[in-house]
């Protein structure tokens, strides 16, 4: 915990191009950047930037997006630099909005979130909890749900966005100097991998049917309610739309159960309007229906269901779950980082292509878990602790005495 008084530069507002570039050209020379973003997303699709804030040695600057006439040209050339670590917390929506508005992701990213779950901090942890815990400072988040649109900003609003890159210099440098003690870099490096890749981003919309959880097998209905999945989220993104408002879940399943045709039957779905029906965007939905319904047998996709799988034992999956939890106390590690429910079900009946069997993870626990399965070791508790014990040999008065491995 850092116990001396915290100072920092005063914040800067920047409301032009030459100014923007001036101080990204500054920072690109630096060997790290702090950043975060702070917008709009309640009536459209796309989140409206509305600042940027970028904290360095020297500066804290705040970029007002919203600024007219203003070119910010000179931060994509900052966010492309690769020897300048941009460093986020929680970094997925801004990084949506930077591929988004400059169709590329930053290089050379790092993540203090994914950072302290490696460093054992808990599952997604909060900036204002990991400020806390590493600085011992409080961070005020009474503005989390600023109108950022609005202008002007007030100095309690910059003075919080500011702090949003000023403390996690802090944080940075700690939760980097820990790992690297800790030769924990490289497992920070692996969960970050998925945040350089634009498909984290732009999931492909003939997919998007699945989250939606149809509870049939009916593969007529699940390839019309692909098709229509697929086209609410492309005319949401023309129209920058929230899916949602375009037209909910619910009404997508009726739509795609009961294979309307014609204006008069979509007007009769829940949450369908005679307007909405009648108009461009209920034409495009009864294009996509008769998509579908002229899909042949064989394109269409197949009900994922969980009794076309073998059912691991729960006793395993009970003793699995008790081994990550004690592997993960051991390593400091957080739980959720290292393996879900499903891949404890996965390893559980026998599977081999499971994240927690590969890389760091299988360092930590997949070796262990295959071992469990395959009756290798059991769990015994000693003084309070669940450990380790290889299975043959040992009588279960030196379990308890805790001799042996």
């Amino acid at each position: 915990m850092c116990a001396k008084k915290l100072e920092f530069p005063a914040p800067v507002l920047l409301t032009t191009t030459d100014d923007v570039a001036q101080i990204c050209a500054k920072l690109r020379q630096e060997p790290y950047v702090t950043i975060d973003t702070e917008f709009v997303r309640e009536k459209t699709y796309w989140p409206e930037l509305c600042l940027v804030q970028l904290g360095g040695i020297e500066d804290v600057v705040l970029i007002d997006t919203l600024a007219p006439g203003l070119d910010l040209t000179p931060l994509s050339e900052l966010l492309d630099a690769p020897d300048c670590i941009k460093v986020f917390h929680a970094a997925r929506q801004d990084l949506e909005i930077f591929l988004h508005l400059f169709d590329r992701l930053p290089r050379s990213m790092f993540d203090t979130q994914v950072a302290a779950m490696v460093a054992g901090f808990g599952d997604q942890v909060g900036y204002d909890s990991l400020v806390g815990s590493i600085t011992g400072k409080a961070i005020d988040k009474a503005h989390r749900f600023s109108d950022w649109s609005a202008r002007p900003l007030t100095p309690a609003q910059i003075a919080y966005a500011a702090a949003d890159v000023t403390y996690l210099r802090i944080v940075y440098e700690s939760l980097h100097s820990q790992l690297k003690k800790e030769g924990r870099l490289r497992w920070a490096d692996a969960e970050q991998a998925v945040l350089t890749e634009e498909k984290t981003f732009r999931p492909d919309p003939r997919r998007l049917w699945e989250k939606l959880k149809a509870r049939t097998s009916n593969r007529r209905m699940l390839g019309v309610l692909r098709e229509v999945a697929a086209w609410r989220e492309g005319a949401a993104q023309e129209a920058n739309i929230p899916r949602q408002r375009l037209i909910r879940d619910e009404s997508l399943l009726e739509i795609a159960a009961i294979r309307p045709t014609d204006t008069d039957a979509l007007s009769r779905v829940r949450g369908v309007t005679r307007g909405f029906a009648e108009g461009r965007m209920g034409a495009g939905l009864l294009d996509a229906v008769r998509i579908g319904l002229d899909l042949p047998d064989t394109d269409l996709p197949k009900p994922s269901s969980k009794s076309d799988k073998a059912r691991p034992s729960s006793a395993l999956v009970a003793m699995l779950r008790v081994l990550l939890a004690a592997k993960c106390e051991e390593h400091g590690v957080a739980p959720k980082l290292v393996a879900t429910a499903d891949d404890l079900d996965r390893i559980a009946i026998g599977e081999k292509e499971v994240s927690p069997l590969k890389g760091w993870r299988k360092e930590v626990f997949g070796i262990d878990a295959l071992a469990l399965v395959n009756g290798e070791i059991a769990l015994a508790v000693v003084e309070g602790r669940v450990v380790l014990r290889p299975v043959g040999g040992e009588s279960f008065s030196e379990l308890a005495s805790g001799q042996g491995v």
